[in-house]
């Protein structure tokens, strides 16, 4: 056993050509003209090298920040199909946990984007975050049934407490502060 043998295989394309293929294309076959499929593999290879030599990392993060942002809308929405009258959907998509995540990667990849992107540019990013907050805030606040008052100071107590541990942490987005 060689010891490129004992490394562990990955799902990544290799960084360059295939191995055995030279300038004529042959993909090892003894200096065949290649298949169309050799072709098609190497032009694939090939796009997916100029793409990523064009992409920065700020670019894949901002993209990340739009698909987390879209996923964590989705998961707010109503199941698809929810009919008013209490009919279920069968492969429900609303999780409010999935959108709590969603919201604090947002909020974190965001500091490092504005690192790198202009403030004015990062506008509507920052506004979907802020209507993706506001409506979790509304569902989370709409899905809490009322607590009896031996469960834990009222919202109002609270804020004239000071802050609570959540709020303290930074991890809690609340309204206006």
């Amino acid at each position: 056993m060689s010891p490129d043998d004992a490394q562990p295989r990955h799902d990544v394309p290799p960084a360059g050509p295939a191995p055995g293929a030279g300038p004529a294309g042959g993909g090892g076959g003894g200096g065949a003209e290649p298949t169309e499929e050799g072709r098609s593999e190497i032009d694939q290879r090939a796009a997916y090298e100029a793409e990523l030599s064009r992409l920065t990392s700020t670019d894949v993060i901002a993209q990340a920040v739009v698909s987390l942002l879209n996923i964590g809308a989705r998961r707010l929405a109503p199941a698809a199909g929810a009919q008013p009258g209490g009919g279920e959907a069968p492969h429900p998509e609303r999780d409010l946990e999935q959108a709590r995540d969603a919201i604090d990667a947002v909020r974190a990849l965001l500091e490092i984007v504005e690192r790198r992107i202009p403030s004015r540019e990062l506008g509507p990013l920052r506004d979907a975050l802020s209507r993706l907050q506001m409506a979790y805030a509304q569902e989370v606040g709409a899905g809490t049934p009322a607590a009896p008052q031996e469960q834990g100071p009222t919202a109002s107590e609270q804020h004239s407490s000071g802050p609570g541990p959540a709020e303290s942490s930074g991890r809690l987005w609340v309204p206006g502060r």
